[in-house]
């Protein structure tokens, strides 16, 4: 491909809406555009790299013997009603585009696929003997982010592999699930990335075992708790810990404190002498259940913890047998609004008694009470007292209602691993670029998929799901591979391979020369790119930074003499050296894949 023919169009300044340096390099290099908020055109650049990735990934899924398919982006509703999901994936805040047809039937534009394949595996997989089946598709996906950004780290519409499993028994879902693990650490190994497997929460997709894939990058969105000996790694909303031990409180008997605008934590203790993990933070939530139910919840922490919601939601949803779709902290408008007596914010204790809940207009009359184990693990502590500008100093659990004892708080750095004693947690941030499931029965169940077992009977499908974001991937490879002068592709996934430059084009020996190694780069078999303007050489050379081609060929001053430059882009190295030897040790370079 020659440049004068690749309708490039790059940027010397920073885009106003671009924050993070990968969303910047992508656009600023010609690789997309934005069409809309979180909507991108992917320029010709960066159909390149998509191509790369998605061929990658089709060769490691293909080798597990999964099956390509695709199927429809508009979905009708129905499946998912059955499944229990369409409510939460289209009411508030949900994800999901969904209209009505002319017809007055309701559809969705496919965020996921896990209802539509089921329902085809029920009808098409009818006994063992089929089993077991992996479909896997690469397509394009919909989601009604609330605030996209980051360019396609973040965006409504996107390239997502998915993979479905169908399986007869639980030994050969576990397999599967370890033979996609393999395959995902193969992928992103080939596409140059450093990406580290992590226990993640299984969110609205649900199900069993769940394992995130995280490109290591400064810019991502998720934080990683993990151990230096690789024994432990989970994301936040999953990680768990063994937290420090309290400081006790000194001895003496209960008493009332007198703490008027003291309603933080900060300021009970800075007031009283006290540190907060001597403290019980209590929360007052309510809860908005799929079923139509809201359920006020009371939620006790130590003063030095922070509450983990998605552990929260989780604990929620078990216990009342029904999704939280929505989980916030109750206000003084709310409050009045249910026709209820004011509650004493900044001074409520665990033991806020159910009356305070008599009469309510559509709340449940009696709080959920959740605990986490740490602050259960407090013999006395100081708590609020349930009385405007009042704390009870030397409480114990044992005045208090019965709690539910459940872990709702953030691990962080610095604790100990709850599987490795000896070792502590440290946090990087990475960027999620895949994730896979062991979803069991659930949607099985939901939308009566079943086959004929080896005793005759009949039986729910069992299934795994396994996601990978192209676009996504796609940029973090950007996020973990730049510098001040633009990104630095892997050669697996780099839309050329090599870029030849000619500083000069009025040179007729430059040009020459040129052509010559471009034809013998392309016979070889390599992506090459001739840079064939008739721009300054200077501007070739940032352009040839900023778009981040792996490798560089520039043919300039000495190529009468039959001498180049080549220029390696990750280590921005130079040498010159004959023709011969450039082409010769580009072409080694390439097929190694350094």
């Amino acid at each position: 491909m020659r440049v004068s023919r690749l309708s490039l169009v790059t940027l010397r300044n920073v885009p106003a809406d671009a924050e993070i340096p990968s969303h910047q390099l992508l656009v600023r290099g010609g690789y997309i555009r934005r069409v809309g908020p979180g909507i991108y055109a992917y320029l010709p650049l960066m159909w390149r790299v998509l191509n790369k990735i998605s061929t990658i990934v089709r060769d490691e899924l293909d080798s597990l013997g999964a099956l390509e398919t695709l199927l429809p982006q508009l979905q009708p509703a129905e499946p998912w009603e059955r499944s229990g999901r369409w409510q939460g994936y289209t009411a508030g805040e949900g994800i999901m585009f969904h209209l009505e047809d002319r017809q007055g039937r309701r559809v969705g534009l496919g965020p996921t696929h896990e209802e539509v394949v089921t329902e085809l595996a029920g009808e098409l997989l009818r006994s063992y003997k089929q089993l077991p089946v992996t479909l896997y598709q690469i397509q394009t996906k919909f989601r009604d982010e609330i605030r996209p950004r980051f360019g396609l780290m973040r965006s409504r519409e996107f390239i997502m592999k998915d993979a479905y499993s169908f399986h007869s028994d639980e030994a050969d879902l576990d397999r599967a699930y370890a033979e996609m693990a393999g395959a995902y650490t193969r992928i992103f190994q080939r596409c140059g990335l450093d990406a580290v497997g992590v226990d993640a929460d299984s969110g609205a997709i649900g199900g069993a075992a769940s394992q995130e894939f995280m490109v290591v990058a400064n810019a991502g969105e998720d934080l990683i708790l993990s151990t230096a000996d690789g024994s432990y790694a989970a994301n936040q909303e999953k990680a768990v810990s063994i937290p420090a031990k309290a400081e006790p409180l000194p001895e003496g008997e209960e008493q009332m404190l007198e703490t008027p605008g003291q309603a933080t934590i900060e300021d009970l203790c800075s007031a009283n002498g006290l540190t907060p993990g001597q403290t019980v933070k209590v929360l007052v939530l309510l809860a908005r259940l799929e079923d139509g139910r809201e359920q006020p919840v009371l939620v006790s922490l130590r003063g030095d913890h922070e509450l983990n919601e998605v552990k929260l939601t989780n604990a929620v949803t078990r216990k009342l047998g029904s999704s939280a779709l929505e989980i916030a902290p109750i206000t003084a408008d709310q409050i009045r609004e249910q026709g209820l007596t004011a509650l004493p914010f900044g001074s409520i204790g665990p033991d806020l008694d159910d009356g305070s809940l008599k009469g309510a207009r559509s709340w449940e009359t009696r709080f959920l009470r959740l605990a986490d184990p740490a602050v259960l693990d407090l013999v006395r502590f100081v708590c609020g007292a349930n009385s405007s500008d009042q704390h009870r100093w030397g409480a114990t659990w044992a005045s208090m209602p019965d709690q539910i004892r459940t872990d709702i708080r953030n691990a962080r750095a610095g604790e100990r691993s709850l599987h490795n004693p000896e070792q502590t947690l440290q946090e990087r941030r990475g960027i999620e670029v895949g994730h896979i499931f062991q979803l069991g029965s659930k949607y099985s169940d939901a939308l009566d998929a079943r086959f004929t077992d080896k005793q005759g009977q009949q039986a729910a499908l069992l299934m795994g799901c396994y996601g990978i974001g192209i676009s996504r991937l796609a940029q973090a490879a950007v996020e973990q591979h730049h510098d001040e002068a633009g990104i630095c592709w892997p050669v697996s996934i780099a839309p050329f391979q090599v870029i030849v430059v000619v500083a000069n084009v009025q040179d007729s020996t430059q040009v020459a020369l040129g052509e010559s190694l471009y034809g013998a780069l392309r016979i070889a078999g390599v992506d090459a790119l001739l840079d064939d303007r008739s721009e300054r050489a200077g501007v070739k050379f940032k352009d040839a930074d900023l778009i981040g081609i792996p490798w560089r060929i520039v043919v300039g001053r000495e190529a009468e003499a039959g001498r180049v430059e080549v220029v390696e882009r990750s280590r921005r190295s130079s040498n010159t050296v004959s023709h011969q030897e450039a082409l010769s040790s580009v072409l080694e370079a390439v097929s190694s894949g350094s």
